[in-house]
């Protein structure tokens, strides 16, 4: 894409049938039993042959599988903040099995979604509550975590850690350690309906111990976290202020002490639209009064941003889950950071240039701001006194008409070198993905790229 019209600016200084009784049962036999017991020593797998559920990945990771034609694609790793995707090792006989089922399931997602979801209301009506009252929003999240995971059964170190994040973040939910079984039953049995040519007793006993693993791993994280933070915080809006028609930026008081790392975000959720979260990330480094910034951009049919940015107000109270996201300064090294910001993407980055500077140190800093427009470009002010405090701080704005992901790799490709600089990269996930590939091309090694690929962050989804 030609990058004309792109102006970058210095601030300087100023076979089974489908859901079978049989199939159910046997599911629940396997695997409900074994959750039971999940709070025994070795987390209810003394029956299999592993005696936590990250031994059980690994042996199978492990376990000699020829290749095969069958799994089509070799899928990347899970993001982790930073890094190239890697080519999978041969995968194993699990995995074949799973990735089968996943390619004859993708044409009918919807169709599986829906039936998953159907299972899982009629078998624990219950449930049903844990859920938006309207679920066009969010309703394939849960789905599309449990195949994420699944599908990438042969990278143990990768799965555990994004497991993790999701048991812990789970708790804002209500999630309790019973809620995993019938969640496992409806997911066999949803498969079992729309894979009916690669299903069989293989593929289900493939899933069952793939499912086994990741709801256990879930469970221990959250179990852990119990003991160290509340599920969520809530938040008193303190200020509210619009720099633009549809962005404004919220600063909250959180009820109790909220610990995180500048570079990070949250999940968060509105009074006017209870159990629908999205994620955001904070727009400073942590805070000596303990407040917390948020910019947020109204988007199209958007619940929660319109709500955010139209209707909250100073005295209105949201709620905050865990934090989460690796993009975080390496102190440990003097390196220097090159910082890409597409939209309310700067928000991060600027919490990383304080943390820079409340640490003392004096590397470089070099930030792209990219807007489609100087009127979006609504935290120039911010970051020009930013600039004009630090002087091993550089701000290039980037105007882009015809959009971020084409335009903003390309006017960072046009300075450097960067070669021997930390990146950073923070926006809508086209930009993130076009920003990391450029990146790579101008020849920053792809494990000293960080960024957190979240669909729902601030500006991507609503």
């Amino acid at each position: 894409m030609s990058w004309r019209g792109c102006r970058v600016r210095e601030l300087r200084h100023p076979k089974r049938k489908v859901g079978s009784k049989r199939g159910i049962l046997a599911f629940t036999r396997k695997f409900g039993d074994g959750l039971a017991r999940c709070e025994t020593r070795n987390h209810g797998f003394e029956g299999r042959g592993a005696c936590r559920p990250t031994d059980m990945l690994e042996a199978r990771h492990r376990m000699d599988a020829p290749p095969t034609h069958s799994a089509r694609r070799r899928p990347t790793r899970i993001p982790s903040g930073g890094g190239a995707p890697e080519a999978s090792p041969p995968p194993s006989p699990d995995a074949v099995l799973i990735r089968r089922t996943l390619a004859e399931i993708a044409p009918v997602a919807d169709k599986v979604t829906s039936y998953f979801y159907a299972l899982v209301f009629t078998g624990r009506p219950d449930l049903r509550g844990m859920f938006p009252a309207a679920m066009d929003a969010q309703r394939d999240r849960l789905l599309k975590a449990l195949l994420t995971a699944a599908e990438h059964i042969d990278d143990p170190q990768a799965l555990t850690a994004y497991l993790r994040r999701l048991g812990t973040g789970h708790r804002k939910y209500g999630t309790q350690a019973g809620h995993y079984p019938p969640v496992g039953e409806a997911l066999i049995g949803a498969l079992a309906r729309y894979a009916q040519d690669t299903w069989g007793p293989e593929a289900e006993a493939a899933w069952v111990r793939a499912y086994t693993a990741i709801s256990q791993i879930m469970i221990d994280a959250a179990a852990e976290a119990e003991t160290k933070a509340p599920p969520w915080w809530h938040a008193e809006v303190v200020s509210h202020e619009l720099r633009t028609s549809d962005i404004a930026v919220l600063t909250v008081r959180p009820d109790q002490p909220y610990p995180f790392l500048a570079g990070q975000y949250t999940s968060l959720e509105t009074p006017w639209w209870p159990r629908v979260w999205r994620h955001y990330s904070f727009a400073s480094a942590p805070r000596g009064d303990g407040l917390l910034s948020f910019h947020v951009k109204a988007v199209p049919a958007g619940w929660v941003s319109n709500a955010l940015v139209r209707h909250a107000r100073p005295g209105d109270v949201l709620r905050l889950g865990p934090p989460a996201g690796s993009m975080v300064v390496d102190h440990s090294t003097d390196n220097g950071m090159l910082c890409l910001g597409g939209g309310t993407g700067i928000a991060p980055i600027k919490a990383l240039i304080e943390d820079v500077a409340e640490h003392g140190e004096r590397r470089p800093v070099e930030v792209f701001f990219g807007a489609r427009s100087d009127h979006d470009l609504y935290d120039k002010d911010t970051l020009l006194g930013l600039q004009r405090s630090h002087p091993w701080l550089s701000v290039r704005p980037v105007v882009c008409a015809d959009g971020l992901a084409g335009q903003l790799p390309q006017a960072v490709g046009a300075h450097g070198p960067w070669s021997s600089y930390d990146a950073f990269v923070s926006g809508p996930a086209a930009m993130i993905r076009s920003g990391v590939d450029a990146l790579k091309r101008i020849g920053i090694p792809g494990e000293r790229i960080r960024y957190d690929e979240v669909e729902e962050l601030a500006g991507v989804a609503g």
